[in-house]
């Protein structure tokens, strides 16, 4: 799912899977110090005091200008609205402001153009403008290239549906309050790096139920379906804590998957406590595959097309190479949201609310 848009996430360095030289300047050998740096400038005539430079202190109190009532022209959506919509999407940062400046009609019947200052406090000088399209229905928000799901809570269909399909291997709670679904391909190297990001949420949220659905981009990674396949027989034979040592020595041996995939499956079988015979026979039958084949299609009518992505209670995160603290603050903020006692709860910042 495409969540590269400002609307949906601060996010930097976003990895996912989906299909250093210097030059030494010319006369410089590699390694040698560069020359001495020669000076330019005249001496400071006597007495002369050096360059002050001023201090630098934080910035001031985030304060947003006064709205203005003929700047809503639209009865759709109401300002109450968009800040419900807000606060499910950047609540979870305590330092995040915001105000509904516009919500305006446009040329196109019943599509409104919303208009939202945001910064960060102690961060921001000044907040900057964010516009995004709401479609008639009222059910999507347009903003740039990417389409949306509007209203006051935005992913209780997908939580809901994921609450009901998402029948992989499991860890943690029995209790489908909060949940985290992560859909992956056990040959993306970017999923072997967010499994320690998701081996830490379950330490913290021990009252999460935090699911593994298979995602093989097969395209891209040829040994992916099998390993899923292989994957799907150690659970069915060995219950879920046999599966999860079984995807760690996948992850493990991740690169063999490319010349030996055969062997490091069965050693992971072996890892796992499962006979790999037993393993490889299951996972050729019509069954494994259709196993495997459900868990992309959940993928697919959710929006999946990379991996790894995180819902935690329907909210899709591109987990790899978002920091671990602010992956906490969104599974806090979540648990919060869902009134399961789990982990610490980041406090949440509802925003700046114009009133009209």
């Amino acid at each position: 799912m495409k969540t590269k848009n400002k609307l949906l996430l601060t996010l930097i360095s976003v990895a996912f899977c989906s299909a250093g030289f210097s030059q030494a300047a010319p006369g410089q050998s590699q390694g040698a110090p560069p020359p001495p740096a020669q000076s330019t400038q005249s001496p400071s005539p006597a007495g002369t005091p050096p360059l002050q430079m001023n201090n630098i202190g934080p910035p001031p109190k985030l304060q947003f200008p006064p709205v203005n009532p003929k700047d809503f022209t639209a009865s759709s959506p109401t300002p109450q609205e968009v800040n419900s919509f807000l606060k499910q999407l950047w609540g979870y940062d305590p330092n995040r402001v915001w105000q509904v400046a516009r919500i305006e009609k446009t040329l196109a019947p019943n599509v409104s153009r919303v208009t939202i200052l945001v910064g960060e406090q102690g961060v921001s000088h000044s907040p900057a403008t964010t516009t995004f399209f709401v479609t008639p229905d009222g059910k999507h928000a347009i903003a740039g290239p990417d389409v949306i799901v509007f209203g006051a809570d935005p992913f209780a269909e997908v939580r809901t549906q994921l609450q009901q399909q998402a029948n992989g291997p499991y860890r943690g709670a029995a209790s489908r309050d909060l949940m985290m679904v992560e859909f992956a391909d056990l040959q993306c190297p970017h999923c072997k790096e967010a499994a320690k990001s998701l081996d830490q949420l379950a330490q913290d949220f021990p009252n999460a139920r935090i699911v593994f659905e298979n995602y093989p981009l097969t395209k891209v990674h040829p040994a992916a379906e099998k390993a899923a396949e292989y994957g799907v027989c150690v659970a069915q034979q060995k219950g879920n804590a046999a599966f999860f040592k079984y995807v760690q020595a996948v992850y493990d041996n991740q690169a063999g998957l490319v010349a030996t995939a055969d062997q490091v499956l069965k050693d992971a079988v072996s890892k796992a406590g499962a006979d790999p015979a037993s393993v490889a026979a299951c996972s050729s039958t019509p069954a494994a595959k259709a196993a495997v084949d459900a868990s992309v299609n959940l993928g697919n009518q959710i929006g999946v097309n990379q991996t790894p992505i995180l819902f935690v209670n329907g909210r899709a995160i591109p987990v790899a190479g978002l920091p671990y603290n602010t992956l906490k603050q969104i599974v806090a903020f979540s648990a919060q949201q869902a009134g399961s006692g789990t982990g610490t709860v980041a406090k949440a910042s509802s925003g700046s609310t114009a009133s009209h």
